[in-house]
Order: structure tokens, then sequence, then C-alpha cells
């Protein structure tokens, strides 16, 4: 039976690759930080609490990284772990570049150190790519417009040198954006589904959005995480765009929310916010994954239509059995 050990366990990524691994007979040990906020409520809500092993650990902080890697003796390690909200990173750009790009670092070294034979898995990112035009593909030039973004290429680049440099069997998947009931609240495609059910429910009147002209690649994140796990049971490391290949506007994201709670114009609802927009934003991101549906034969099993409906059938649930308004 292997270990796993994943960096950024609580996440909407972390909970649902911890249960792909169960699933696939794994021993999963997960890190977590301290906070006074419900940081489990993703591995309660889908019931798998109780199957991992939890170690607090901060990859801000080198010490409780050898202390988890230690413990975990792991066969792979998936690093989920990163300030991983674009528009926070304008906000934090000194956190977002310690923890999403130092902290990468600090987790190779450690596994340089003390488990020199598991294999690895870098969370890379689709904003590396930038405005570059085009479908992205793992040759595409990385024109980051971020901090989020530089700090991604950094965390990249620095895997790759661990691979070449130490031979670690390091992969980067750089995957395109990738939603789900389980994302967080302050994500866009979320915050949609979420202010619409409680609108709907007369818990408030409007919200606020900032550029509904954006497009996105958005598949569904219980899918992406096999794309990670395929990748570390290949002979040989290497990196792969993870991608559906179609792009949809926020807009479209947004009407197709409103149609499915059956609300209406959302016109009426919505106020565009312009102190919501980046200083620098990107109009269009859409992936080529081709290499890894030839080479993993992975490929999207989610419809972006179904993708939202989903969302917005977890969102009504959701709010509807929220009535503090501390808990929501």
């Amino acid at each position: 039976m292997k270990n796993a050990l994943i960096f950024g366990l609580t996440g909407q990524d972390g909970t649902y690759l911890a249960d792909f691994l169960l699933k696939k007979g794994y021993n999963v040990f997960g890190t977590f930080r301290r906070t006074s906020h419900r940081c489990f409520e993703r591995l309660e809500e889908i019931g798998i609490f109780d199957d991992i092993t939890k170690i607090k650990a901060d990859i801000s902080d080198q010490t409780s990284i050898n202390s988890a890697i230690r413990q975990a003796k792991p066969d792979e390690i998936y690093n989920l772990a990163a300030q991983s909200f674009v528009g926070v990173s304008f906000q934090q750009p000194i956190l977002t570049s310690d923890v999403t790009g130092l902290g990468t670092l600090r987790i190779l070294d450690s596994i340089r150190d003390n488990a020199p034979d598991a294999k690895f898995y870098q969370a890379s990112s689709s904003e590396m790519f930038g405005d570059f035009p085009g479908k992205k593909d793992e040759k595409t030039c990385f024109r980051p417009r971020s901090p989020y973004g530089v700090a991604k290429v950094f965390a990249h680049h620095m895997t790759n040198h661990y691979k070449e440099a130490y031979k670690i069997f390091a992969c980067c998947g750089i995957l395109f954006n990738h939603e789900s009931p389980l994302r967080g609240l302050e994500f866009v495609t979320r915050k949609i589904t979420y202010e619409l059910a409680r609108v709907k429910y007369k818990k408030q009147k409007k919200f606020s959005l900032g550029n509904i002209y954006a497009k996105r690649d958005w598949g569904f994140a219980g899918d992406y995480v096999e794309a990670m796990w395929l990748m570390l049971q290949q002979k040989n490391p290497d990196d792969y765009v993870i991608a559906t290949g179609e792009s949809h506007s926020v807009e479209e994201f947004l009407t197709l929310a409103t149609e499915f709670m059956g609300m209406g114009d959302w016109k009426n609802i919505i106020e565009i916010d312009k102190t919501l927009l980046r200083p620098t934003d990107i109009e269009n991101l859409v992936g080529n994954s081709s290499k890894a549906r030839k080479e993993l034969g992975w490929k999207p099993k989610t419809s972006f239509k179904n993708l939202v409906k989903e969302m917005v059938e977890h969102d009504l649930e959701y709010v509807k059995l929220r009535t503090d308004p501390l808990s929501e």
C-alpha cells in the first residue's frame, strides 16, 4: 500500500485528490495550517475526514515541511498548497511570492534531503501563460500578468531544475481553471452560484462583479485530480497541460447559472464594481491538452453546462441550510 502526502489538503483540489487516492487504496497524509476558520469543512462534506492522517504544517516553515515528510514517508508528494487567489496576489505580492513560489522550493529541498525516491507533483497554473495568444500547450511561452502567475513560473522552473540537477521524479501539471461545488467563495464561479442562491432565498438583493467579459477554460476539479495522479504513474517525469480546450466568459457562466436558478435576467441583480478589476488581466485563457490525452489517456468528463448545474444545485442547498451569517 502506497503512502501519499498532500500539501494543501483542505483546499478544493486537496479534498478531491484525497478522496481519489483513498479509493485507489493509498494511505493518505495531508497538511493543514492552524487557522480560526473551519478548514476541514470540505473533508467533512464529502465524508473523508476520519480517513486521512492530518499533519499540521505550513510551507512557509521549513521545519514543519521536513517533519511532515519524515512522518508520512511518502511514495508520492503532491504540492497543492499556495496563495491561489489571483486578485489577492496584487494586494499581497510578497506573501504570494513566499508561499506560492518559495514554498515549492522548500518542499523540493526537503524531498532532496528526506525522500529522494518520492515522486513529486507540482501544481503549476495556466496563469503562467498570461496574455500569450492562442491555445496554450507545453511549449507556449510564459507571460504572467499577476504576482501569482510570476510566483508559479518560479515554482515551475525550480521544480524542473531539481528534476534535472538532483534526479527527482518531478512533474508539473499546468492546470487551467477548474471549479466545483467545493471551490472557495472568493473565486468568481463559486461567488456567482453562492451569491445567486442568497438572492434567491432573499438573504440579499444584489452583489458585485468585476470583468464579466474575461474568458477562461473551465473544467471540473474532480476530473483534474485524476490527471495529477496519472502523471506520477508514468515511467518518466514530464509536464502536462490539463484543459478542456473550450473557453467561456464570466458572463456566460453567470447567464447559465441564473437560468438554472430560475431567476430570469441577471442584469437586475449584478452591479459592476470597477474596484474589482485587476491592474492587469488576461482576456482569454484556453488550453491544448492533446499531450495529456495521448500520453496519459486523460480527458475531461464533465461538460461546462453540467459543471455550472452541479455548482448551482449545491449552493441552493448549501445556502438553504445556513441561517447564521457567521457560518457563511
